[in-house]
Order: C-alpha cells, then sequence, then structure tokens
C-alpha cells in the first residue's frame, strides 16, 4: 500500500508518521510518500528577491527541511520513502502529489479546531478529506492531560 503523508512540520505531523509506522508494524507492507506543501511566493517576497529561482529554491530547501525529522522516523522504521515538496494551496496540492504517486491511503494530522471554527475557516485536513477519491485517515491530537 502507497501512504502519502504530508507534513508541515508539527509535533501533530510527526503523530501521522508515527501513526503510519505502526501500520508498517501491524504487517502492512507500505511505500511512504512524504510530502510538504509550500504556499506560493506573495508578493512582497517577489518583489524583494528580484528573481523568481532565488524564491523556489530557498521554498524547496524549507520544504526538504520541514520533511527531515519524519523521513528520520520513516528510515529508522525501514520504510521506502519518497520525497516530494509542492507548492501551492497545500489541500489541493496534496490531493495532486496523491494522484501523481498513485496513493491508496493519505494520513495527515489534524489540529483539533473546534467545529464552529473548522466550519468558518476550513482546515486543510477537512478539505483533503472531502475532495479525496482515496480513503483519508485523519490523526488527531491527544487531549491535554489536566493538571
Amino acid at each position: 500500500m502507497k501512504i502519502l503523508l504530508p507534513v508541515d512540520g508539527s509535533e501533530l505531523s510527526l503523530d501521522a508518521v508515527r501513526f503510519a509506522i505502526r501500520l508498517a508494524g501491524a504487517g502492512m507492507h507500505c511505500e511512504v510518500v512524504l510530502a510538504n506543501v509550500q504556499e506560493p511566493a506573495n508578493l512582497y517576497e517577489l518583489i524583494v528577491a528580484h528573481n523568481p529561482e532565488v524564491i523556489d529554491r530557498v521554498s524547496t530547501e524549507a520544504g526538504i527541511h520541514l520533511l527531515a525529522a519524519a523521513q528520520e522516523l520513516l528510515r529508522a522504521a525501514q520504510l521506502e520513502v519518497e520525497l516530494e515538496v509542492g507548492k501551492g494551496d497545500p489541500a489541493h496540492t496534496i490531493i495532486d502529489i496523491a494522484e501523481r504517486y498513485s496513493c491508496d491511503l493519505i494520513v495527515m494530522g489534524a489540529r483539533g479546531n473546534s467545529a464552529l471554527r473548522s466550519a468558518l475557516m476550513g482546515s486543510v485536513s477537512n478539505e483533503v478529506l472531502h475532495a479525496s477519491a482515496i480513503p483519508v485517515v485523519i490523526v488527531k491530537s491527544e487531549p491535554a492531560e489536566l493538571a
């Protein structure tokens, strides 16, 4: 099974990576596409940089940097890993990457926003869940322990 793991560098996205590793540990043969999506450059960045290639290179390097911790976890678990740094709207780019790599499953973290906030603002995981043609597993954070 080929799994797409979108990672943004947060601990919650690493929880999604650990979930995929547990799937592999339970006997599921897994290949992994580890992805990060960088937002397009804004007008200020384009004006200051003067060179779109520089912005593109910096964006790609930032994406690779954000994938490093997840890549290390997957390599330690001896899973095959492909890397992809996309650019654009996160939800649509994640779906495009899943299609391009012929993924069977998307496993990603959720921020745990309230229902009202998600309804008003939306979330990347919610958009992916509703727009994806393949199954999506959303790994939620553990509730904070009360002191």
